[in-house]
């Protein structure tokens, strides 16, 4: 039987160059999470992640979740961008309840309403830098000419317009990384989930690389959602949420050190 259509607030065919218009803080939450619940199958037996995790993140936050390797935060935020499905329960982001998304409509939905970042680039490597940027307009079938300029700009708004033509070796890790977050922003998404961003960066690239997303977070009206070890770039966020046991819990902290020390 084949899925049940998607509820949107926007159709999924909007063409590239259309631009979203962002909620406010404090509107109806852009992503809403209600008793979800996934289990794994393994040879030890069923392997529950999450037992009724609920979550609201209202248009415009910054949302830190941190937690212990193996909690699940990477599955989480799987499940929110439609890359993976719940075992049970409801989740809605941006107006879609991803759950009853067909692969072919989840994937239309990625390219349109989320921008992804992950520890590691995944910088095509025969590629130039604005070629990988361009990829998602592209794969949603714009126009070479319009997908590049597009991405031109977009390798502005990371101060990499001049790196354009290096491919992803001829760049270092933090230029790398910042080509990454324009391929994630190309499309104009809603969503910006990061994995781990900074990860493989030494503290003070990172530090800039966060620079970075928090402005363009700011200046392009996003919904960011951060799974991170780092407390220190952690306590920047609007909130910080701990994943343990397969449930949320709000961390309360008045500076990064105390965050540091909740999270032991």
């Amino acid at each position: 039987m084949p899925p049940a259509s998607p509820t949107v607030d926007t159709p999924l065919t909007r063409t590239a160059r259309e631009t979203k218009p962002r909620a406010k803080s404090g509107n109806t939450p852009i992503i809403q999470v209600r008793k979800l619940e996934k289990t794994y199958t393994t040879a030890r037996g069923a392997l529950t992640l999450f037992q009724g995790l609920t979550l609201d993140v209202k248009a415009g936050e910054m949302v830190a979740i941190v937690g212990q390797s193996g909690a699940g935060k990477s599955t989480l935020l799987h499940i929110l961008g439609s890359l993976d499905t719940p075992t049970s329960g409801t989740v809605t982001c941006a107006g879609v309840n991803v759950g009853q998304l067909s692969p072919q409509q989840a994937a239309e939905f990625r390219n349109r309403e989320i921008g992804y970042v992950w520890q590691f680039h995944y910088l095509l490597p025969e590629f130039t830098a604005l070629e990988n940027v361009a990829m998602p307009l592209l794969a949603r079938g714009a126009g070479r000419r319009d997908a590049l300029k597009t991405a031109a700009n977009w390798l502005g708004e990371v101060d990499l317009a001049d790196r354009g033509s290096h491919r992803p070796g001829e760049l270092s890790g933090g230029e790398q990384q910042r080509v990454a977050l324009a391929r994630a922003l190309v499309s104009n998404p809603r969503l910006l989930l990061a994995d781990e961003p900074t990860g493989d960066l030494d503290g003070a690239t990172a530090g800039r690389v966060f620079d970075l997303i928090e402005r363009l977070h700011l200046s392009h009206g996003l919904t960011s959602i951060l799974v991170t070890h780092n407390m220190e770039l952690a306590a920047r966020a609007s909130r910080i949420l701990r994943l343990e046991n397969g449930r949320l819990s709000a961390m309360a902290y008045t500076s990064p050190t105390e965050a540091r020390a909740l999270t032991k």
